[in-house]
């Protein structure tokens, strides 16, 4: 039992230097073939944004948005990617402790519950709940 406590110890503690070292580093998302480039950290804070002066067109500052909007999408799918990759390896592990042969669960006795829930309809459409703007 204490192997175990401290193997996820370990764990905890190396979650927690991927979680760091995600926050220090920097990505790039790119659009327009590199013309709009969007910087963030891993943290998700957008650091800078480079527009070349091609693409700055006083009559058509909406493909400049979506150049801006894209590029942002693209360093945000970078950082989810670089956080796969850095805490995923961390996550194997993490794996191996709660389901693996001597883990968690076969100290505590097999699989979790998983426990299914009904809901019933808010009303007689039977639709389930509405969110703002879709009442009628």
């Amino acid at each position: 039992m204490s192997q175990l406590l401290q193997q996820a110890q370990q764990m905890q503690e190396q979650l927690m230097a991927a979680q760091q070292d995600l926050t220090e580093s920097e990505v790039t998302g790119t659009s327009g073939g590199g013309l709009v480039r969007a910087t963030m950290t891993g943290g998700g804070e957008l650091t800078a944004m480079q527009i070349d002066p091609s693409v700055v067109d006083p009559q058509d500052v909406e493909t400049l948005s979506d150049l801006v909007v894209a590029a942002v999408r693209d360093a945000q799918a970078e950082v989810q990617r670089l956080a796969s990759e850095q805490l995923g390896s961390v996550g194997g592990g993490v794996e191996g402790l709660l389901g693996g042969a001597g883990g968690l669960q076969d100290l505590f006795g097999g699989s979790p519950e998983v426990v299914e829930s009904s809901a019933e309809p808010d009303d007689e459409s039977g639709e389930h709940g509405s969110s703002p703007g879709q009442q009628g």
